[in-house]
Parts: C-alpha cells; structure tokens; sequence
C-alpha cells in the first residue's frame, strides 16, 4: 500500500534515540532545549517552546494570547479540529472565516466581515493549509485594527517561506506560530509539537502553562518568606503560579525530532519535486486539478497534495474512487471535514453550508500520496491510475 503520508527514518534518526536511551535523561533534559535553540535559529524567531503535541500548542498559545470567556478566537472551517478546540478550551466563542476559492487559506474579505461581527475577538489563527502561507500581510492588517492577536496554525508548514522572504515561524505577522511533529508531517517526533515567538513576556508564561504552571525560567517567586532561608533561596523550593497543564515533551522525542531536523531541506526538497511531477501530469485534465496554485510551488511546505475532483462528471462518487484506488493498493484521504460540519459544532449553532467556498472545496477534496520516500515509479503509478479513472 502507498499512503497517502508517511515518515521517513533512517539510521542516524536511530542513533539519535537511543543515545537520549542511554544518556539516562528521558524528559526535561538537554535534547529538548537543543532543539527549540535549532528551530528558533533556522525560522529567525527569538524565543521556542516544544510541547507535547501541536493541540497542546494551539491551547497554551491562545491561553497565554488571552483567549477567554467573552473574547472570540476566529480560525479557518479547513482545519483540523484542534483549531478551533483551542478556543473553546478556554471558554470563549469560536467563529469561521471563510477559505479562498484558489488557495483553501483563509479569505482576508471574509475576515473583515466576521470581525466586525464579532467585536470581542481576541485571536486570529490563519492555517497555512497544506503548508502554503497565508496572505498575512492582509490578515495582520485587519488584526491591527483591532484588538486581536495572531496565532499561526503552521502545523503544515514547517519549511514555509512568506513571499516576502521570512521563514513561517518568525512571527513576523504573528504573536505566536505553532508547528507540529507529528509523524506525517515534514518531520517526525512520534507525537510533538513547537510554540515561536518574539515576546519575552508570552515565552515566560508559555513555559508555565506547559508544566503545570509552575515557574520553570528565573521569575520572581510570589512567595518569598518559603522560596528562601537566610537569603539563599531553598533548593527544593518550585511555585505553581498559575493553573497550567502537562504538555512537556520528552527528550526521546526531541532527540528523534532534532535528528530529523537536519533533513529538513532534503524533505522539502523532495517534496517539492515531487509537487511539481504532479502539477505536470495534471496539468490537461479536464475533471480534475490541483486544489492550490501551481505557481511559486517553493514557496510550500509541502504537508499535502490535494486535488479537487468533479465526481459527477466522472460517473464516480469520492468514496468509489478511494475504494478503486486501494484495489490498487494505492492510498488517499480528505483533508478536512469543514469543523462546522461536525456534530458537535453543529450543536453550538454552525451551519458547513455557511461556508460556501470551504463547503464547495470540502465537496471535491481528495489528498493523494506525497511523502519524501514516494519513489518516481510509485508516483508514475498513482498518476497513471487517477488518469485511468478520471477521464
């Protein structure tokens, strides 16, 4: 079978882990500090927190941006779950901004609208789907006009260059990008995920919020008369300071994800020529084509290859085609189910139909195979069999 993702570990990926096996340090040791050092250092971002999943990012990073009861966090309806979710784990209203027709990113005219429909807006998250950036020149605006802060979902997007030449992840439109690790993603931790930013102020507290909200960094200690004896402050002495979570990643993960780190080019690299083989071969099809613009493909992390299908032109429904692709042990997937499409948003009043260019794209999506271990044979394969049922 050829997924339609899939990690790639090698040797080295390896004997990363299990020198972290044998250092003795499994959690809260070096390996995690040295990674956030090297992500913070390749995307030009001051300050980055690993955590244990990018959800436990996306929650931590609204809860440090202020996203509370009475406030509203807007974010994509193509997203996973966890975009949304991080809104209403603390509280707040949740609301969608509608995608754009040519890029499934979030629609700036559609952003304008819902916030001045939603007055209280505390947090924007833009998802860079399938890794293509944003227009975050545009979000940024509309956010200064108000009081809203940026949280970029980049979960896709590691590797990601702004047309304007910054890496995703510099929070150069934002305060707070979040990535994530997981093992169809650019890089693999098992499970993991990273917070960036360029506030001091948000880095301190996103280091409490991750570890039970216990002072980790050198803050001041709230309570002095305990911290100290005799001046000298007492070694056993930690503060919880505020209600915080168990979102620390181990060292086993990072040690694996640092590993992979240093492939990062190679990944991308791959991922867009494989990209580019597809554009090619697609480029005349009369029912199908690509879901994002072909142009300035390097621009991409590259997360998804996802096409849009008319179904009832090719006598086919999207579950029949899935079906006639595994026959031929070839693997797909739809990226997403609109989240106001889901029962439980469907509860709190959310119509997917509201939505009507993430509805329309929602209905003709299909994510075929893109990872870095896909070979040109199995790729020629997947190609040559979607043409044979897609005429």
């Amino acid at each position: 079978m050829i997924p339609y993702g899939r990690h790639h570990i090698d040797e080295e990926d390896i004997q990363a882990v299990v020198s972290i096996l044998k250092s003795g340090v499994l959690s809260q040791g070096p390996a995690i500090e040295a990674f956030e050092k090297a992500i913070a250092l390749s995307v030009g971002v001051k300050f980055a927190v690993a955590v244990s999943s990018a959800t436990a990012g996306l929650h931590i990073a609204a809860t440090a941006a202020g996203v509370t009861q009475n406030t509203t966090l807007i974010t994509s309806p193509i997203t996973f779950v966890a975009s949304s979710n991080a809104g209403l784990y603390n509280g707040a209203s949740v609301a969608f901004a509608d995608t754009e027709a040519e890029t499934v990113n979030m629609n700036p005219e559609s952003l304008k609208k819902v916030l001045d429909e939603n007055p209280n807006t505390r947090a924007i998250v833009p998802v860079h789907f399938g890794g293509l950036p944003c227009n975050m020149p545009a979000i940024k605006a509309l956010a200064d006009q108000t009081k809203a802060v940026i949280i970029e979902d980049a979960a896709h997007a590691l590797g990601a260059t702004y047309p304007s030449g910054e890496k995703v992840g510099s929070c150069r439109y934002s305060l707070m990008t979040v990535f994530s690790f997981h093992p169809v993603k650019a890089i693999a931790a098992g499970e993991g995920g990273m917070i960036t930013t360029n506030d001091e102020k948000i880095y301190r507290e996103l280091i409490r919020l991750r570890s039970h909200g216990i002072n980790k960094l050198d803050d001041s200690f709230q309570v002095p008369e305990q911290a100290f004896t005799d001046g000298v402050q007492n070694s056993w002495y930690y503060e919880m300071q505020e209600l915080g979570y168990h979102y620390r990643i181990t060292d086993i993960q990072a040690g694996l994800a640092l590993s992979q780190f240093k492939k990062l080019d190679k990944f991308i690299a791959r991922r867009i020529e494989l990209v580019k083989r597809y554009d090619n071969a697609f480029a005349n099809m009369k029912n199908l084509r690509p879901a994002q613009p072909t142009e300035n493909r390097n621009i991409s992390g590259h997360h998804l290859y996802v096409l849009r299908i008319d179904y009832d032109a090719i006598k086919l429904s999207r579950n029949e085609l899935m079906k006639e692709l595994r026959k031929r042990d070839i693997g797909s997937q739809v990226h997403y189910i609109p989240v106001p499409a889901q029962p439980f948003y469907r509860k709190l009043g959310f119509k997917p139909e509201d939505y009507p260019n993430a509805n329309d794209f929602y209905k003709e999506a299909l994510s075929i195979p893109l990872f870095y271990d896909l070979t040109d044979d199995q790729q020629d394969l997947v190609i040559a069999t979607l043409k044979e049922l897609i005429s």
